[in-house]
């Protein structure tokens, strides 16, 4: 499992103070008031920043940090990560999963047990998120995330059961 946790990235700068605007990652904006302090992947390196304050302007958060005193310290940020540590991460209701989680599950078919892909991506789409798998012979599958659909996730073991619903795969 991931140790770190993306809850969002720098979208752009906000003013000349190195206040910067968050597109957020989580389900639940209002996590970003209650953060102390966040990592910043570069691509290079991941810096521990401290936050200093946090605001909502439109609904988007507003994140100003101890190390970072006006726009020129930030301006080379933007699309970075913000992750945080899996122990500062918001409690998971019952059958909740972090996606960095589900990235890489293997999706094992319910009707016979057998192996259909991999778990590549988690497309959240407002209604249902939508698990994006990538079959054996590459082409890429999208199974909607419903009962009747995705009958178990099994992170121990690594796997998603699916029912494949009629005209999914075209046999």
């Amino acid at each position: 499992m991931e140790e770190f946790l993306q809850v969002g990235a720098i979208a752009n700068t906000h003013g000349i103070a190195g206040e910067v605007k968050i597109f957020p990652m989580t389900d639940d904006i209002q996590r970003f008031k209650k953060l102390k302090e966040v990592y910043l992947d570069t691509g290079k390196e991941r810096m521990l920043l401290h936050v200093a304050s946090c605001k909502f302007v439109k609904n988007q958060p507003i994140l100003k940090f101890q190390e970072f005193h006006n726009i020129n310290q930030v301006e080379g940020f933007k699309r970075c990560g913000l992750f945080v540590t899996r122990d500062q991460a918001v409690p998971l209701g019952k059958d909740e999963y972090f996606i960095a989680d589900l990235i890489g599950l293997k999706v094992i078919r319910e009707e016979n047990g057998q192996f259909l892909g991999e778990l590549k991506e988690v497309l959240q789409t407002g209604a249902n998120d939508v698990y994006v798998v990538e079959m054996e012979d590459g082409r890429e599958v999208l199974f909607p995330v419903i009962r009747d659909c995705v009958k178990k996730v099994d992170l121990e073991r690594g796997e998603v059961l699916v029912h494949v619903m009629k005209g999914l795969l075209d046999e």
